[in-house]
């Protein structure tokens, strides 16, 4: 954070936030990649691994969410601190939503496992990979954007973005 405030506890506390954020990001970019690995290889302990991460994003989501809330009680925040505050709760929504989906990707894997789908299955999964590392990219460019708070850098991902959706 760039600006102190007479708080050093606050900033501490914005800091602890922003560094939550990155964590649960990091946590849903492997979710991400290890989903669809599991998907291509029918490895059914990197599925059950997928699932395990998802509960501590969903704790991560409830966590954070709460400590928002706790510091705008406490503190009051105005302006930048406000904007990003504000900015957190949809971020980490959205995080816990793609984390959804790996977990999503998972359970299927574990169901046509159970089915007695062979591993010898040709899926597409280099097309579903290619997806795939796209949205991790995009992903971790938004994370970079968000750790530097850089607007510009968060608008190009932005931008970027319809290159996924057209995969």
């Amino acid at each position: 954070m760039p600006d102190k405030h007479l708080s050093t506890q606050f900033d501490a506390e914005l800091s602890g936030i922003s560094t939550r954020v990155l964590e649960m990001g990091g946590l849903v970019e492997s979710q991400v990649s290890h989903a669809i690995v599991a998907l291509g290889q029918f490895d059914p302990e990197l599925a059950a691994e997928v699932l395990r991460v998802e509960e501590r994003v969903n704790q991560m989501e409830v966590e954070i969410d709460r400590e928002i809330w706790a510091i705008m009680a406490r503190r009051q925040p105005t302006a930048r601190d406000l904007r990003l505050l504000i900015a957190v709760p949809n971020a980490i929504a959205n995080l816990e939503r793609a984390g959804d989906e790996a977990a999503r990707i998972a359970r299927t894997v574990q169901r046509l496992i159970h089915a007695g789908v062979s591993s010898r299955l040709r899926l597409p999964v280099a097309d579903l990979q290619f997806g795939a590392d796209l949205a991790v990219a995009q992903l971790r460019k938004a994370l970079d954007a968000f750790a530097g708070l850089e607007t510009a850098r968060a608008i190009e991902v932005l931008k970027q973005d319809d290159q996924i959706d057209q995969e």
